[in-house]
């Protein structure tokens, strides 16, 4: 009895600690993609100025 209470919360923790892990990856990745973005519009205002 006790031990598939155990193995149940076990499960849940994993559960929610995978979630979180995604949340971080995805925080990470749109920090990115916006540092990504804002490299690419100064190139293109650099690019401008140059012509």
């Amino acid at each position: 009895m006790h031990e598939n209470l155990a193995r149940i919360q076990m499960a849940e923790r994993l559960g929610e600690a995978q979630s979180l892990r995604r949340g971080h990856h995805l925080a990470r990745a749109q920090r990115l993609g916006r540092k990504a973005e804002t490299a690419a519009q100064q190139a293109r205002l650099a690019l401008a100025r140059a012509l």
